[in-house]
């Protein structure tokens, strides 16, 4: 049973990534655009319990690493995802008021998307990683939030389908 869950979500996680790298990082939207696998892991997180957030954290995180597009060392990407995720699902899994409403995931998925580039960026500021001035790091940083919030609400559908049918849960 653990075998099939963690093999469909491996499979939706991959082609998650290959639409991102493959297709919209060819994109040039204003104001840096948005991350489709940061946005659909935070959303996975969120319908999820801790534990599965924070595997969600690590799996998401290790194909951000190994992605052409990233900079910075390996491993950068995996710790800040293990450590959001893993914070969303156990924020979002304790309270009974969050769970049935959307639009409280959607403003935590978008505040997750918020806090893990900052995030990012301090670490990769401490860690010696040429990230650019900090006007561009604070546009490209609100630029993915105002993003997030345009793609979340279009994403979040979608992963919970996605969510019950290999968790089968009743939970939509």
């Amino acid at each position: 049973m653990y075998t099939r869950r963690a093999t469909y979500s491996a499979i939706t996680f991959l082609a998650v990534f290959i639409i991102q790298e493959a297709l919209l990082t060819q994109i040039r939207l204003p104001l840096g655009g948005f991350s489709l696998l940061l946005i659909f892991s935070l959303c996975w997180a969120a319908l999820s319990t801790p534990e599965i957030g924070a595997i969600t954290g690590f799996g998401a995180g290790l194909l951000m690493d190994l992605a052409p597009s990233a900079s910075g060392p390996v491993g950068q990407w995996t710790l800040i995802m293990i450590i959001v995720c893993f914070g969303i699902a156990f924020l979002r899994y304790g309270d009974e008021s969050l769970r049935g409403n959307p639009l409280s995931v959607v403003l935590i998925v978008d505040a997750g998307v918020i806090v893990t580039l900052t995030v990012y960026v301090l670490l990769g500021a401490i860690l010696g990683v040429e990230l650019g001035t900090t006007p561009e790091i604070l546009k490209t940083i609100l630029g993915s939030g105002l993003w997030t919030l345009i793609a979340a609400p279009l994403v979040l559908p979608v992963a919970s389908r996605i969510h019950s049918i290999i968790f089968e849960t009743r939970e939509n």
